[in-house]
């Protein structure tokens, strides 16, 4: 193979040293004037490969039916630093009277049970601390800075990448003037194809001619794609409050063998996931988001692309507290925190268990986390209460004030323990059903790795016969209905080998993201948005998830909306 330094350019044949150049998804490289020049030529306007066109017979057409050469491609600077200012916001946005009405974080500390024998030393006892964000006020919410990064490999043609166009289109739509927006695709090697940019009218026009332009060949290069995404925003020079990128593949890595190319974890942003069809390699999707604090979701119908990125979305577009992060304290001598088993959520506990602290990070409007804190409880002289917890909840609100807001938590002591104080709240007790569904599931997925699916089906089996036996469950708790017919779902879809690599891996692997992040995913065929119902049904039509904000499930509707107005018809042409 020819060094870079004599490689040569595919149109006038000279040296491509110290020039900008242009690399087709093939790898062939131009000068980019030269294939600028060559596309303006073209009586189609059409984006071919002069050395082996055509990559694409067609592509979506603008109403007028032409593409601008110059819209078409964007020279790659040797550093993505030349992404637009910030717009600043309207006076009537930032002005004191529309901040004055924001509402804070609420925060609630339950014990298991209220009271405890004085006399008596309880070596595990447990707090559940709730949070739950506000809702938007007037939409004031904190504008982003979005990198989508989308796979063109040769198995995205035809309808496939057509969906993925129209999705982009709906995302692009709901983006404000403030939020920005790049786009970058990857098939065997990464390319930006727009620059990071606010979505004023001008901006979202240029980004639909940027998608637009996008075509199917190839190999796929994850690795390159994503840090080729993490790029556009580690080199940016301004920054909005919140950042994200959506990362969307159809297949495994063909460039590095899988998880062994550029290191894939070293974003500085979460990093949400969408495996896209049956194909795609879920373990390295999941494993490049759960690292990244952002959520895998599995998309099992093509159909389902503009649902699941308006669900995403929906929680994207409504952060409205960020940095969020919990400060516990021991209130008594000999209360001892012994365990966090936050999730996703890094915890640590310090100074022999008189100190905790818990990561949250952002939070979307509506937005409900819940943490059970193991502690030990010791024995008091006499009658009265015990403070167990001082919490101190810190963050920073959508004006970017920082706020701070503090809870405690006690309990009684007493002689005797009446028959009701011995009762576990059935808050605590729906909490232990929820991380015992996510152990589950993780375990049983553990074990269907190694081929053992009987032995799968039979941990997600008994999980499901303990919550259905539980208090909670008993009393009707809807999510502990809803957490038996998820694992009995999950279940099913491990009931062969073949069934377990289509579709088994992903939908356990969306499952485990979304019950460690406490965050709604898409799962299978169904879209993650829906809002919580009075009363939950079997019918697997039903979208209750305990995990969805009502922004979210706004988005999906809105998507599902614009889906039933137009007449269905896809352009199924190949791309």
């Amino acid at each position: 193979m020819a060094s870079s330094e004599n490689k040569k350019c595919g149109v006038c044949n000279g040296s491509l040293t110290n020039q900008a150049t242009f690399t087709a998804a093939c790898s062939h490289s131009f000068h980019f004037t030269c294939i600028r020049n060559t596309f303006a030529n073209n009586a189609n306007h059409l984006p071919v490969c002069p050395l082996c066109q055509p990559i694409s017979n067609t592509i979506n057409v603008l109403p007028n039916n032409v593409y601008k050469a110059s819209s078409l491609l964007e020279q790659e600077p040797l550093q993505f630093s030349d992404d637009e200012p910030l717009l600043e916001a309207s006076p009537s946005s930032s002005s004191s009277s529309s901040t004055v009405g924001l509402q804070k974080v609420t925060i609630k500390a339950i014990p298991e049970r209220p009271a405890v024998s004085a006399s008596e030393s309880v070596p595990q006892f447990t707090v559940l601390i709730g949070l739950k964000a506000p809702p938007l006020s007037n939409d004031f919410r904190a504008p982003i800075d979005l990198v989508t990064v989308l796979d063109v490999s040769g198995s995205m043609s035809g309808e496939k990448l057509s969906l993925v166009k129209r999705a982009m289109h709906f995302v692009i739509d709901q983006l404000g003037p403030r939020d920005r927006l790049s786009v970058v695709s990857f098939s065997s090697r990464a390319q930006r194809v727009f620059r990071l940019r606010g979505m004023t009218e001008s901006g979202r026009r240029d980004a639909k001619l940027a998608v637009d332009s996008l075509w199917a060949t190839g190999g796929t290069s994850i690795g390159e794609g994503l840090k080729k995404g993490s790029r556009v925003l580690g080199e940016r020079r301004y920054k909005n409050p919140v950042a994200s990128i959506i990362f969307l593949s159809d297949g495994c890595d063909t460039c590095y063998g899988g998880y062994g190319g550029p290191r894939m974890t070293e974003t500085v942003v979460p990093v949400h996931s969408f495996g896209f069809g049956t194909d795609h390699d879920a373990v390295t999707l999941h494993a490049i988001s759960d690292a990244s604090g952002g959520t895998f979701s599995f998309i099992g119908s093509y159909e389902m692309v503009q649902g699941a990125f308006a669900s995403c979305i929906g929680g994207l577009l409504s952060v409205v507290t960020r940095g969020l992060r919990l400060t516990l304290r021991s209130a008594s001598d000999g209360v001892v925190m012994k365990s966090i088993p936050s999730g996703r959520y890094t915890s640590e506990i310090t100074d022999h268990g008189s100190k905790a602290l818990i990561h949250v990070g952002d939070l979307y409007a509506d937005e409900e986390k819940e943490f059970l804190i193991n502690l030990s409880v010791p024995t008091e002289e006499t009658e009265g209460t015990t403070s167990l917890l001082d919490i101190v909840c810190s963050y920073m609100d959508a004006a970017s004030n920082e706020s701070v807001e503090i809870e405690s938590v006690e309990i009684r002591r007493v002689k005797t323990v009446s028959p009701s104080d011995m009762k576990v709240k059935l808050e605590v007790d729906r909490q232990r059903n929820r991380l015992r569904a996510a152990e589950s599931i993780a375990e049983a997925q553990k074990k269907a790795e190694t081929g053992d699916l009987t032995g799968a089906r039979d941990l997600l089996a008994k999980g499901r016969t303990d919550i259905v036996a539980s208090s909670s469950a008993k009393a009707g708790d809807v999510l502990c209905v809803w957490l038996e017919e998820d694992m009995r779902e999950t279940e099913r879809r491990m009931g062969s080998a073949e069934q377990y690599q289509q579709e088994g891996r992903a939908y356990a692997l969306s499952g485990i993201s979304s019950h460690g992040a406490q965050r709604a995913t898409t799962k299978g065929e169904t879209v993650a948005g829906a809002g919580p119902v009075e009363r939950f049904s079997r019918d697997r039509s039903c979208r209750y998830n305990p995990y969805s904000t009502r922004s979210m499930a706004l988005m999906v509707v809105k998507s599902d909306q614009l889906s039933n107005n137009t007449n269905g018809t896809i352009d199924q042409k190949e791309n």
